[in-house]
């Protein structure tokens, strides 16, 4: 029967450590890599029985094959701070792992809570993110912004959600958006990709039309709409 460890990056996180170390309570391990955090984060996550570890200065790639390299078992599931492994989803991962599970990595549902609701509309959902995987056969890869885990070979599916605390309210999405886009302008400006007159007059309009039509974000009412735009 295969261990699995659960590894998450975290930086200033104490308002949510806690929480995510204990939706990972039912893993053979726990490990925490921090970036250089100021506050509580540490000691929350150490008292809550993880390995904790530190990489100042880093939150991405780098970070987490660190924490994959540094575990004890060859299958990880790599968690952020601000997310939660659902009860469903912990048992649908042990009963995979109850023997060698077929494939090398696995991707499943995650689930955001902004504005006052879970939402399962827009392109918020259902934002399948690998997250299990069998480090011998994956690696973590990108640069700036979107990284994810590189698998040798398929990868299968998942039904249980990652919860995502990701948002405490409306401007902190907005910071959020200025922080990745720019982010992710330069990933695109080093791949040789330029913007032009569609780009900024017609992919826009698309972009709302599709979350708020065909991803139903109506159905979310003010929160859907928000979103969309």
């Amino acid at each position: 029967m295969p261990k699995v460890s659960v590894t998450i990056i975290a930086l200033n996180e104490a308002e949510h450590i806690g929480a995510a170390v204990e939706s990972a309570a039912w893993a053979d391990e726990i490990l925490l890599v921090d970036a250089g955090s100021t506050d509580s984060t540490r000691d929350i996550a150490s008292a809550k029985g993880a390995k904790v570890f530190r990489l100042d200065g880093s939150l991405h790639v780098e970070s987490r094959n660190f924490a994959a390299e540094r575990a004890s078992n060859d299958w990880i599931f790599s968690l952020d701070a601000d997310e939660r492994i659902t009860p469903a989803l912990a048992a649908e991962i042990r009963a995979l792992v109850e023997n060698e599970p077929p494939m090398r990595g696995y991707r499943g549902p995650r689930v955001t809570y902004h504005l006052g609701r879970w939402i399962r509309t827009t392109d918020f959902y259902p934002d399948y993110q690998t997250r299990l995987y069998d480090r011998r056969a994956a690696r973590w890869d990108g640069k700036y912004v979107h990284e994810s885990v590189r698998v040798d070979g398929p990868v299968g599916r998942l039904q249980g959600e990652i919860e995502h605390y990701s948002f405490q309210d409306l401007r902190d999405q907005l910071e959020r958006i200025n922080h990745y886009s720019t982010l992710s302008a330069l990933q695109m400006r080093d791949a040789g990709r330029r913007a032009g007159v569609l780009d900024l007059f017609v992919h826009p309009p698309a972009a709302f039309l599709r979350n708020y039509v065909l991803r139903r974000g109506f159905r979310d009412g003010a929160a859907g709409f928000t979103i969309s735009v």
